[in-house]
């Protein structure tokens, strides 16, 4: 690729995308229960926060979208007047039980986000919903859900989730996230061949495992776990987007089959060297900062990568060099951003 003769200007930037997984985002702490506010099985009510009854908000019996958004609803009543209805959105409100939906049987997405739900339950009717949000709650399984044969987006993140069950009837399930719980293992995801993404962030994971049937599985996130080894991604043919960030890993290796690889994302692990990658011709964005790479020679991994755009590097031994930039641009020319900071030629 040829260049000008120009002066190479540096302009700050930070382009680098995060994996889209809402578990890492700006996370809002749900408030504490303590054990004395608990009873019956559900949440002591707030005094600053008093539900209001649905009998003071007015719905359109036509209405295909409803939004009551941050209304303090605490309870789920009066919607079997909704015959028409196909989005209902009940996020932040004090919401306890899932009751009284029975009849919406036009629904096909049902957002309960940040509410102060246990259990997953009562939705048996439901039979076209398509998409089921109910992050930010306190779940602490998944249950409830083997009649929702139609739903392909399911999110369940920063609940207190410590096991991955009951979703074999969700063969049409596209994307699953489960970022931010307790869950321990990966497992029982083989009847979810459809599965297109995957978001695992932030829970106890040990080991990638169990993913064989998921051969049409295009991002997988798996940050800030408790991994040491990158294994079990044989089967993942099709994968275009791994994010392995914030675990233990020590050597970058087990991506022999994921040549479809267009983002590799490794950054705060343990990892020496830039190895075993060199077959990921079709990576674009490739992020190892925060390791411990002191190598140059180690860059030759990524050259036959002809559409490699971002690298990141930063806080790695090789950034204690004084050419350091230089280096990567004369190892890397098609590489249009560094760290955070895009080159212009």
């Amino acid at each position: 690729m040829a260049y000008g003769g120009g002066e190479v200007q540096d302009m700050e930037v930070d382009k680098r995308r995060e994996s889209d997984e809402s578990a890492d985002d700006d996370i809002k702490e749900k408030q504490a229960v303590q054990d004395g506010e608990v009873q019956n099985g559900e949440e002591a009510a707030d005094d600053s926060e008093t539900p209001v009854s649905l009998e003071t908000i007015n719905l359109d019996p036509e209405a295909e979208d409803v939004d009551l958004n941050h209304m303090r609803i605490g309870k789920i009543q009066g919607f079997e007047v909704l015959r028409k209805v196909k989005t209902l959105c009940l996020r932040q409100n004090l919401i306890k039980v899932i009751e009284d939906l029975e009849q919406l049987v036009t629904l096909n997405e049902l957002d309960l986000y940040d509410n102060q739900i246990r259990i997953i339950q009562n939705l048996e009717n439901l039979s076209q919903l398509q998409i089921l949000d109910l992050s930010f709650n306190l779940l602490k399984r998944i249950e409830g859900l083997e009649s929702l044969t139609q739903v392909h987006r399911l999110y369940l993140v920063n609940n207190k989730i410590s096991r991955v069950e009951n979703l074999n009837s969700l063969t049409k399930l596209r994307l699953l996230e489960l970022g931010s719980n307790r869950i321990r293992e990966i497992e029982n995801l083989d009847t979810l061949r459809d599965l297109d993404s995957l978001f695992l962030g932030k829970n106890k994971i040990t080991k990638l495992q169990n993913m064989e049937t998921l051969s049409n599985l295009t991002v997988l996130s798996v940050q800030s776990n408790r991994l040491t080894k990158i294994e079990g991604l044989q089967s993942l043919v099709n994968l275009r987007e791994l994010y392995l960030s914030d675990n233990g890993i020590q050597v970058l290796e087990g991506l022999e089959n994921n040549k479809k690889l267009t983002t590799l994302d490794v950054a705060s692990n343990r990892i020496k060297r830039i190895e075993n990658i060199r077959h990921l011709t079709e990576l674009q964005e490739f992020w190892m900062n925060d390791n411990l790479v002191d190598n140059w020679a180690d860059l030759e991994e990524l050259s036959g990568a002809q559409g490699l755009q971002t690298v990141y590097l930063e806080r790695n031994p090789l950034q204690k060099d004084n050419q350091y930039r230089r280096k990567i641009m004369l190892a890397l020319p098609c590489v249009r951003q560094i760290d955070a900071t895009f080159v212009r030629f």
